[in-house]
């Protein structure tokens, strides 16, 4: 078997088959940036990117995403470009604080800026209700993600 991760073709060992693609990221693959949290989809620490749309990487099978399009945090970002607008936007707001939310935060935003390119705060807040965060951070955040947009427009940061 062989996922689309990242841009890239990985094929993966048979062991690994009925896993699930949290676990192909980070063990088999060694894509830490994907986080486990409550391993039941509830928090969206292992969020990722299946065919651009959010998924929690922690139900799903990795059998259940071959020939779909998986994008990690590791992969908003290129050699070529850099850090995504919505990486940069993280740091120049000062969002992290312990971090463990962030990665799927950061992949779930650029899902919304691509289906959204100016969203509003209620499309942010709503787009990211379902990560949990105890930092307590939300309000950088969502002005993190209006810089990014407004990066993304070629608007200055």
């Amino acid at each position: 078997m062989e996922l689309d991760i990242n841009g890239q073709r990985q094929a993966i060992a048979p062991a690994w088959h009925d896993e699930r693609l949290l676990w192909v990221l980070r063990e088999h693959l060694g894509l830490v940036g994907t986080k486990h949290g409550c391993g039941q989809g509830h928090c969206g620490a292992c969020t990722v990117l299946v065919d651009g749309a959010p998924a929690r990487s922690c139900l799903l099978p990795a059998s259940a995403v071959t020939g779909r399009r998986i994008t990690t945090v590791e992969g908003l970002a290129s050699a070529a470009t850099g850090l995504h607008p919505v990486q940069h936007a993280w740091l120049d707001e000062r969002v992290p604080q312990c971090g463990y939310c962030q990665a799927g935060q950061i992949v779930a935003a650029a899902a919304l800026l691509h289906e959204h390119p100016t969203p509003s705060d209620a499309q942010i807040d709503a787009a990211l209700a379902g990560h949990l965060c105890r930092c307590g951070t939300q309000q950088r955040v969502r002005a993190a993600v209006h810089r990014a947009a407004r990066a993304l427009a070629g608007v200055a940061r």
